[in-house]
């Protein structure tokens, strides 16, 4: 897949085997890991944490396999769920970090192009959301109160 503000090609990955159930040797006690999705959100993880730390330190290679259901859901049907989701809470906090150094750094021009590229995702992703009803109508990206957001 091609990048989305570049004219080359992306990097190629290793793509996870099909599998319409859990194997064998995975930790599959619903209930347990349920409980530990909501002890490791409750210590302030996003859900790839929770996803990495249930894979390398309890044996469930895949959440959904295990349980039917998605880390975010699973947070959402206890009430924990972020108000904004995670990779559009991700692009914010680094475009935060590029106006931070650009306040510094006043002739960084790379990551003044840079910024606004990572902004336009922001504005393309956080339009996706308000269209699949995840977001409120009417939500738009700012980068003044965008620190605020991201706090709460």
């Amino acid at each position: 897949m091609a990048r989305m503000h570049a004219r080359r090609r992306g990097q190629s990955g290793s793509v996870r085997p099909f599998r319409s159930e859990a194997p064998e040797w995975s930790n599959t006690d619903t209930t347990e890991i349920v409980k530990t999705i909501i002890e490791l959100r409750r210590q302030g993880m996003s859900s790839a944490e929770i996803g990495s730390v249930l894979r390398d330190k309890h044996g469930v290679p895949s959440v959904k396999l295990a349980t039917g259901k998605r880390v975010e859901q699973i947070l959402a049907e206890n009430g924990i769920a972020s108000e904004i989701p995670e990779d559009l809470r991700n692009l914010i906090v680094k475009a935060l970090g590029m106006r931070k150094h650009l306040s510094e750094n006043k002739k960084d021009v790379h990551n003044k192009r840079q910024l606004q590229l990572t902004e336009a995702k922001v504005r393309r992703l956080g339009r996706y959301y308000v269209n699949n009803g995840k977001m409120p109508e009417g939500w738009t990206y700012k980068p003044d109160t965008a620190e605020f957001l991201i706090s709460r």
